[in-house]
């Protein structure tokens, strides 16, 4: 999960839909080309993967969608490459496609279908309502919003526990980039779903992890994306980072690792990715 895309999913919170609804032709007849993972799951789940002719690379669940073509990351999508697959529609959330990207391809005849997303419960079935009504299959949208309110309730069990643990969440590519969520962010939203309260205050977005931030935050728990924990060698390697090894978290090793795009997705697996997180937040 890259950083830039962190930062750019805040944008969107409170943002009114930007929906260009999809022609009278039927979606059978269309190829789709998905710049956003979120959207490429939710076209899965209403019966569209067969459609997709390409997607960028955070499309990555289900795992069938990782054979399909890439694109390359939705910050540095060429108009050269969607426009080899000859889609008929591109979708994904309008943050993805910059306007001289967006000009080239309805220059070239292609139907762009763009959404905002919120970063809430509320938010996650708002955008597959409207995902699955631009792409005529709202019954099977219902279906999905219906699965998302029992996983939901299901881990309203877990999330509520009074104990309410300090996450400290940190993005790492190796030591050489390591940062810590503040405020407002994605990760922030997560740990507050799952019944825990992040460790740091006083900032948003992003900062540069420094020891003297994590000892001042002193965690309960440290949370890592499963790829920036193998970034680090494991475990053994966060140990090594500075200052880990003073804080509540590191004398206790309670380390955990989650997949990126299900952690921050807020997409149809949502209540899965709140009931896994409350589950290892105090196991």
């Amino acid at each position: 999960m890259n950083l830039k895309r962190l930062t750019l999913i805040l944008m969107l919170i409170g943002l009114s839909p930007a929906i260009s609804p999809v022609s009278a032709q039927t979606p059978a007849k269309q190829k789709i080309v998905s710049i956003n993972g979120t959207v490429s799951e939710i076209l899965a789940g209403i019966g569209l993967e067969e459609h997709i002719v390409g997607v960028d690379v955070t499309s990555t669940y289900p795992a069938s969608l990782k054979n399909k073509p890439k694109i390359g990351h939705n910050r540095n999508l060429s108009a050269e490459g969607i426009l080899a697959l000859q889609p008929g529609v591109v979708t994904g959330l309008a943050s993805d496609l910059k306007p001289e990207l967006a000009t080239q391809l309805k220059s070239a005849g292609v139907k762009l279908v763009l959404f905002n997303q919120e970063l809430t419960p509320a938010g996650t079935k708002k955008l597959i309502r409207e995902v699955s009504n631009a792409f005529g299959n709202k019954a099977k949208g219902e279906m999905l919003v219906k699965k998302l309110d029992q996983d939901l309730a299901a881990a309203a069990k877990f999330s509520n526990a009074a104990a309410k643990p300090k996450v400290l969440f940190i993005y790492a590519r190796g030591t050489g980039t390591m940062m810590v969520a503040g405020q407002q962010t994605p990760l922030e939203k997560m740990i507050q779903l799952a019944g825990g309260q992040n460790a740091v205050k006083g900032f948003s977005d992003f900062r540069p992890l420094t020891p003297e931030s994590l000892v001042q935050a002193n965690p309960d728990v440290i949370l890592l994306f499963s790829s920036g924990m193998q970034s680090l060698g494991g475990p053994s390697g966060l140990l090594d980072v500075q200052g880990i090894n003073q804080t509540k978290a590191g004398k206790a090793k309670r380390f955990v690792t989650m997949d990126g795009e299900l952690l921050t997705g807020f997409g149809p697996r949502l209540g899965l990715a709140i009931a896994e997180l409350a589950q290892k937040l105090r196991s």
